[in-house]
């Protein structure tokens, strides 16, 4: 019991209350988003819907019809993420991790995100949550790629 403890200690350092309110917060906003749009929430799109305001290039046409909704949820994104910052009085820089390695691991993920069609907030969240296959096997696969790539580059002495 006591080893139990130790690890949800380890895994919850704030205590299990606030993730637990976080995932219902989650799970409620995709139901909402899907039953109200009929659109999954994913912001892996964004990119491509919002070039479709400047370029005529067919692939960055395939979100017009919902690039409106699609800026308007990432910005909603980063707007939550700033009213909490004013709520709870938590700013600035929370990781140890150099900035040019948070630019690559994000240019590594958006090309990874391309490429799987998705992101881990489309297929996770809404794919899983809908028990799509393509979701599920895709999350599998992020899961199995980014375990391995943390264990290698671990065992080559790379840390934060």
């Amino acid at each position: 019991m006591v080893g139990l403890q130790l690890v949800a200690a380890d895994l919850f350092p704030r205590g299990v209350l606030p993730y637990l309110l976080g995932g219902l917060f989650i799970g409620l906003g995709v139901a909402v988003i899907y039953v109200g749009t009929g659109i999954s929430a994913g912001a892996s799109t964004f990119l491509e819907s919002t070039l479709s305001y400047a370029s005529s290039v067919p692939r960055f046409q395939r979100y017009r019809a919902s690039r409106d909704w699609r800026v308007l949820f990432t910005l909603s994104i980063v707007a939550g993420a700033a009213m909490y910052s004013l709520a709870f009085g938590e700013f600035g820089w929370t990781t140890d991790v150099q900035p040019w390695r948070l630019l690559a691991g994000g240019v590594l993920v958006g090309v990874g995100t391309r490429v799987g069609k998705g992101c881990t907030s489309g297929h996770g969240v809404c794919g899983v949550g809908s028990a799509s296959r393509t979701s599920i096997v895709n999350v599998a696969t992020f899961l199995a790629v980014a375990i391995g790539v943390a264990q290698l580059v671990a065992a080559l002495g790379v840390s934060p």
